[in-house]
């Protein structure tokens, strides 16, 4: 059996958390732009450690498994 929590998961954060889409933390002209698209280093690296630690948080002590 497979486990596909952490390939959905992953996908769904990748999706809402990619910089520019539906926010931009640190935005390029206030502190949070909605809805940009654009994206700068520092957004990039922000939403990368947020998309690591709700990663984190939601695969591994939420114990979340789906098995097709």
């Amino acid at each position: 059996m497979l486990d596909w929590a952490p390939v959905v998961v992953g996908v769904a954060l990748f999706v809402l958390l990619s910089p520019g889409l539906l926010i931009e933390l640190p935005g390029t002209h206030r502190w949070v732009d909605f809805g940009s698209l654009r994206v700068t280093g520092k957004s990039a690296t922000v939403h990368a450690i947020i998309f690591f630690a709700l990663f984190a948080i939601i695969t591994i002590p939420c114990n979340l498994h789906i098995y097709s």
